[in-house]
């Protein structure tokens, strides 16, 4: 227990026999549960952490792989089911700094904020260990998801170090969130609908400890894109039509069609240049003031969506 608060980690598991052991024998004493959830590993992962014996342990086995995501919403089914106060989740490959989960327990266990993540951002050491195209495929997400979720505050996106108070938990609608690689940055948008407080934590990245990455960038970045382009829209309609209403669902929805018409007819103009018909003022105008008026009317909705959650953090 942390303040009399119960404690649970969450260990999402597949494949990592070689590093499951030394992971769940870091966990501080605090820890109340660890629910280890091997996703349907091929190798022998919930035998290496069963092997540890420590009594705070419960292995859980899928039958079939559902991903990362899903592995974390059974441990936060099974942290429901017990009603655990704060639940962290530690991935099992040991790139988690252990001495750090009190960093993480402490602001949500006061009620502080809802939810606490990892960021490995804050200081310079992330630019020289973590691998350079990592770093930039977590800039490019992060950007994204600052956009989608509207936690402007938060970065590194993918980082799945975290702590989750039990209110907010129960809030959540488990079953609605992405299952694979982008749950972190899916599960960002689930918490602003329900207005929950975010705060980024200062970690220090861990690489070179024999973990393996099965993370191919070319396939990860356009497919979680896609994921916070669909969220993005969610949100909005979500929290600013259904549960309440903001004006700056005009000025998104205003920006996004006049961006893209000007766009379009800019394009369009281009091929007919390159054909050799003539491009009229007029139209050069046009094209002009949609765009001009396009990025405008994005970045009040971005300022406006900045300021309905300031309070949020």
């Amino acid at each position: 227990m942390v303040e009399g608060k119960r404690v649970a980690v969450v260990v999402p598991a597949y494949e990592e026999e070689r590093l499951v052991g030394e992971t769940l024998r870091g966990i501080p004493a605090f820890v109340d549960r660890i629910y280890v959830v091997d996703d349907a590993s091929r190798d022998a992962t919930a035998e290496r952490a069963r092997e540890v014996g420590d009594p705070r342990v419960e292995v859980i086995v899928h039958e079939r792989n559902g991903g990362v995501g899903a592995a974390i919403v059974t441990g936060y089914h099974r942290a429901l089911e017990d009603g655990i106060d704060v639940t962290c989740v530690m991935a099992a490959d040991n790139q988690m700094d252990p001495a750090e989960l009190i960093d993480f327990v402490l602001p949500v266990s006061r009620g502080e904020v809802d939810y606490a993540k990892a960021n490995r951002l804050f200081t310079g050491e992330a630019w020289e260990v973590i691998p350079r195209t990592r770093y930039l495929g977590n800039a490019v997400l992060s950007l994204l998801t600052k956009i989608a979720s509207g936690y402007w505050h938060v970065a590194d996106s993918q980082a799945g170090y975290s702590a989750l108070g039990l209110d907010a938990l129960r809030r959540l609608d488990l079953d609605r969130i992405y299952r694979r690689y982008g749950f972190p940055n899916d599960l960002l948008v689930h918490l602003n609908v329900v207005n929950a407080r975010v705060r980024d934590v200062q970690s220090r990245p861990i690489y070179g400890v024999g973990e393996r990455s099965g993370i191919r960038l070319r396939k990860v970045v356009p497919r979680i894109s896609w994921l916070l382009f669909k969220g993005f829209w969610w949100r909005l309609r979500e929290k600013y039509v259904i549960r309440d209403f903001h004006p700056l669902v005009f000025f998104y929805a205003l920006g996004a069609l006049m961006t893209l018409t000007g766009l379009v007819l800019g394009l369009v103009e281009v091929v007919l240049r390159f054909m050799g018909n003539e491009i009229t003022t007029p139209t050069i105008v046009l094209v002009a003031l949609l765009l001009i008026s396009g990025t405008q009317f994005t970045l009040f909705a971005m300022w406006f969506d900045q300021e309905s959650n300031k309070e949020l953090r």
